[in-house]
This record gives structure tokens, sequence and C-alpha cells, in this order.
């Protein structure tokens, strides 16, 4: 199968569909909009059903096989703020606390993404670690935490002042980046996914696994009408920023699949990895961001996360991460 081949695959999934109906729905200014509570389910559904399927997969795989790779992809994740953020504040000419705003996103990652991800590897017959998404769990939070580092020191330096103790506190950022809904959700289901292991998963498999695709479907249509939404925000960010937001998947996808193999992961682990490396957050690090770094401008790293690299990974990225995967172990 040839790249075009399987973007083509990809793009014909459900999930991808439903997210461009949603888009085309923006587009044309249609009344479609999830009430915020409804969402917000979706969201927790999503969340749980991940982690705590990943979890009962380490419970299975056992934790000396998957110590390895996760500690390489949380690496990984706290890596990235470090050369995004240099090329967004040189190269894009960004302010210091913009770009590591914009950083934190890149080095953090998208659940949705990653479920994408998993539907096309299943789709296309490629067989995977089921434990993958441990490092969904891992991947979440050493990014943000490192990006609110990197800005506030920026900060405080230019302004030449001595920074103000109840704003340079890290304490509230690891709050945040700890204990916040999705890294909560995420971590804590997996523990009770390791912790009941495969009989735990025969209970509650009819309501994890049976409607987690329509869920997915649902949740794809709402993230399509808020892409949608912001795709006149491109005007603003301007030409740098959609480079940015197109090359710098690709770069970090490379990386991810690279270590994925460095690891002893699989084709389809590594794929995956890649996939975590490649995508951007925009449920997790917006919120930390919001509270850590309340001087970025979120039409900045709102645009490039959600409305460029999320699109992108959704119908060239994974199966580009796929390709390169297949090309480094065959």
């Amino acid at each position: 199968m040839t790249l075009l081949d399987a973007v083509q695959a990809n793009l014909l999934s459900p999930a991808v569909l439903f997210f461009v109906l949603g888009v085309f729905a923006a587009l044309v200014r249609s009344d479609l909009k999830f009430p915020e509570p409804l969402y917000a389910g979706l969201t927790i559904y999503l969340l749980v059903a991940i982690g705590f399927k990943g979890g009962v997969a380490i419970a299975e795989a056992g934790l000396a096989q998957v110590w390895l790779p996760a500690l390489a992809a949380m690496a990984l994740g706290a890596l990235i703020p470090f050369w995004t953020y240099p090329v967004l504040r040189h190269a894009g000419r960004l302010a210091a606390v913009d770009a590591a705003a914009i950083a934190a996103h890149y080095g953090s990652v998208s659940a949705v993404t990653f479920i994408a991800a998993t539907n096309y590897l299943q789709a296309v017959g490629q067989p995977y670690e089921n434990y993958a998404s441990a490092f969904l769990a891992v991947m979440e939070s050493p990014a943000i935490l490192v990006g609110v580092v990197l800005g506030r020191l920026a900060t405080s330096r230019g302004s030449g002042t001595a920074p103000d103790p109840a704003r340079t506190s890290l304490r509230a950022v690891v709050h945040e980046a700890l204990c916040g809904r999705s890294v909560l959700l995420l971590v804590g289901a997996l523990v009770v996914g390791a912790l009941c292991g495969p009989k735990g998963m025969e209970k509650v498999g009819p309501f994890f696994v049976t409607p987690f695709q329509g869920v997915l479907a649902l949740f794809l249509l709402e993230m399509g009408t808020v892409a949608g939404r912001r795709l006149g925000d491109l005007r603003k960010v301007g030409v740098f920023l959609l480079l940015f937001g197109v090359l710098t998947p690709l770069i970090n996808g490379a990386l991810g699949v690279l270590l994925g193999h460095w690891t002893g992961l699989g084709l389809g682990g590594a794929t995956l990895l890649g996939v975590l490396a490649a995508s951007a957050s925009y449920i997790a690090a917006p919120a930390a961001i919001r509270v850590s770094l309340p001087d970025a401008n979120p039409t900045l790293y709102l645009t490039a996360s959600l409305a460029i690299t999320f699109p992108f990974n959704l119908t060239v990225g994974i199966p580009y991460c796929l390709a390169l995967a297949r090309w480094l172990y065959a």
C-alpha cells in the first residue's frame, strides 16, 4: 500500500468523515453545536475507556515489557518543547510566552488522534501492542510542565524585575498538569485497568468496547465544528505557523517511530508512538496554559494545534507514520 492509498483509506474511515462533516457544518454556518455537558461526557467516556483498556493490556503484558518504551515516551514528550521553543521564538519571531505555550501543546499529546490511529491500524490489518495507551498517559503532562517553565523563565528575564511569587510558583502548574481532568482520568483508569486485569474487562467490556466507535464519531463531529470555526484564524497566525503546524508532526512523528524501534516495539507500536509524538494537545494543554501562562495568545496555540495539526494528522500524519515504520522495519 502506497502512502497515497493509505491516506485515501484513512480519509474514508467513519471517524474522519464525521470530522469532515463537522467542518462542513461550521463552514456553512449551521447551528449544529453540542451542549457543553454532552461534550464533557463524551470526553470523559473516551479518556476512561482508553485508560482502562490500556491498563488491562499492561496487566496482560507485564510491567517488565512496558517500562522501557513508556519511559522513553515520557522523555520524548518532555524534550520536544526544547527544540520547538527556539524555532518558534527565533524563526517565527513569536513572543516568549506564546512560543512556550505552543511548544507545550506540541510536546503534549492528542488522545483522539491516538484513537484514530488505532482504528486505522485495525482497518489495514496491522497489529500493535495494546498497552500503547500507557504511552498516551505518560506523555500528557511532562511537556506542559517544561513549556510553562520555559515561558516563566523567559518572561521573568525579559521583565528585568523580580517575579511575582504567586505567579512563578510551580505548585499550581504541577497541580493542573498532573491533576487536570484528562490526565487524572487517563492515569486513574490505567491503574484501575491494571489492577482489574482481563477479568475486570469482562464485566465492563459491553460498555467500554462496543459503544466506543459511536462515541468517537460523535466526539469528532463536535471537534470538526470547533476546528471549522477556527479556520478563519489561519489568516491571523501567518504562513510560518501554518508551516510549523504541518512540518512539526512530520519531524516528531519520525522521532517517535525511531524511538519505538529502538525500545523494541513492534511495527504497530512504533507507529502509535510516532503518532503520539506528532500530535498536539487541545484538551489538557490549553487548560493548563490558560492558568499558568495567562498572557499567551489562545488564537495562536489553539489554531495551531486544533485547526492545523489535528486535521493534518487525521488525514496525512497517521498514514505517514505507518509508512515510515514499514520502511524502517523492512
